[in-house]
């Protein structure tokens, strides 16, 4: 399949569903869609072997896609251009992909392994105890496969197993289990493909609503990854940790405040879809149902209603609130916590936190005394936040903007990603714009897009100017 592929062949799962299948659906071909799906869309797609798999993450802050090289470059690509703020990077540790690994470290009910390095940043998984026969100790050696693969932005290794499985959309290849005697599986045995000596199908739901024909393709295409997996396993070196083989590739797809919102237009083309729609699904899954009431009942109005979603969902004034601050690189560190001391209707939220000594303030060059009272206060939608930093005695110890995606305050967190570029204000009333440097430097690694970056620029110009 060539990159420049048009006609791919995607399956599609989660709460942006809607939105992609129309999206998509134009230049691409969506297959084996859920029965809501196919309803709201009054269409009958196909149930087929899919080139690519598209899943909601577990937090439905963004994506994983699955499927061949070329085809997840080909959608990938296109969900990238959703919005300013949708980040997509690649997945060293993809779903299914093989390691050599050795285990690094014993927790209470599993085992961190060491995966080694891809494109030069290592890789660590988890190992469940319960998937390893035997004790398992520091040193000890594992080839194992990535189970469960985790976003670059929560902090959390991959889940391994030691059993290797090969999926599609369709039906799964386990290697080493006897077959099962469902219909489906009797069935397979009509078709033209033969699995490998030692791998068993196992058939999804789907598959009873599947053709022979598409039965046969999908059995074709596992079969065929399950043999370049097991050719890859003889050829490795056992003293070797890494990757051993990827059979398919995977990204990951971050959408921000903006890009949701455009998901929110796609899925209006197909059905009643309140303001924010993704935004409140993406903060919470207890929203969820109370999102499909609202449009179910009425018409929405235009208008993210931020006040009813914080009253109903938080948060709420003495709630704490952790600050998420995402990195273009993928990775989401927290920032502190804070009390939240006032909640506008109109989209803000302030936080305070008390500052532990030690060290000084980034960019101001102030000490950081114990006590000092940090004030922050977020604005729904808005590329930047402030916090200002006091001392005990109420004096001003200096104001740091920070630069960032649209903010989007959830129920346990303030989210966004950091734009590298910020401006201070010193206790003496001098304003510094600082660290230009690193978004250069974010561009230059493809971290961040032109687009991003200038507007990132224009914000800090004008917050520059603004203090």
């Amino acid at each position: 399949m060539s990159a420049q592929a048009a006609d791919v062949s995607v399956r599609i799962r989660g709460i942006y569903t809607t939105a992609l299948t129309e999206l998509l659906r134009d230049e691409h071909r969506i297959v084996s869609a859920s029965p809501p799906i196919r309803e709201r869309f009054d269409a009958s797609f196909p149930v087929a072997v899919d080139d690519v798999a598209i899943r909601t993450t577990d937090d439905r802050l963004g994506l994983c896609v699955t499927g061949h090289p070329d085809a997840v470059t080909v959608i990938a690509d296109r969900l990238e251009e959703i919005g300013r703020d949708t980040f997509v990077w690649d997945a060293p540790a993809p779903r299914g992909a093989v390691f050599e690994g050795e285990v690094s470290e014993t927790l209470g009910s599993g085992a961190v392994v060491d995966l080694g390095s891809v494109r030069e940043a290592s890789v660590s998984g988890f190992l469940p105890y319960d998937r390893v026969d035997g004790y398992v100790d520091e040193g000890d050696r594992y080839r194992v496969q990535i189970a469960s693969p985790a976003p670059p932005w929560r902090d959390r290794r991959p889940s391994l197993a030691t059993d290797l499985r090969v999926s599609s959309g369709l039906v799964e290849l386990r290697y080493g289990e006897r077959d099962s005697m469902s219909e489906t599986a009797r069935m397979a045995d009509i078709l033209p493909v033969d699995p490998p000596d030692g791998w068993s199908p196992r058939w999804s739901r789907s598959a009873d609503d599947a053709s022979l024909d598409a039965m046969a393709d999908a059995l074709r295409q596992v079969t065929a990854r399950a043999e370049t997996l097991m050719a890859a396993i003889a050829e490795s070196d056992d003293d070797d940790l890494g990757r051993i083989v990827a059979p398919r590739a995977e990204r990951w797809v971050l959408f921000g405040r903006e890009s949701r919102f455009v998901l929110d237009e796609y899925r209006r083309q197909v059905e009643t879809t309140m303001a924010g729609h993704h935004r409140i699904k993406a903060a919470t899954e207890a929203a969820s149902a109370a999102v499909d009431f609202v449009e179910a009942l009425c018409e929405p109005g235009d208008e993210f209603p931020f006040g009813v979603v914080t009253e109903q969902f938080g948060p709420q004034l003495g709630d704490g609130l952790e600050i998420a601050h995402g990195k273009p690189s993928g990775r989401t560190i927290t920032l502190g916590r804070g009390e939240v001391t006032a909640i506008d209707p109109d989209g803000s939220v302030t936080i305070e936190r008390e500052m532990s000594g030690g060290g000084t303030y980034d960019a101001l060059g102030i000490e950081r005394v114990a006590g000092d009272i940090a004030t922050t206060t977020f604005v729904e939608g808005r590329w930047w936040y402030a916090t200002v930093y006091k001392s005990a005695d109420g004096e001003h110890r200096g104001t740091y903007v920070n630069i960032c995606t649209p903010v989007e305050i959830f129920p346990n967190e303030a989210r966004y990603v950091d734009l590298h570029v910020d401006v201070v204000k010193t206790p003496g009333g001098e304003v510094k714009r600082v660290d230009d440097d690193e978004l250069d430097d974010a561009v230059a690694a493809g971290d961040v897009s032109e687009p991003l970056a200038a507007r990132a620029r224009e914000v800090a110009a004008s917050i520059q100017s603004a203090l």
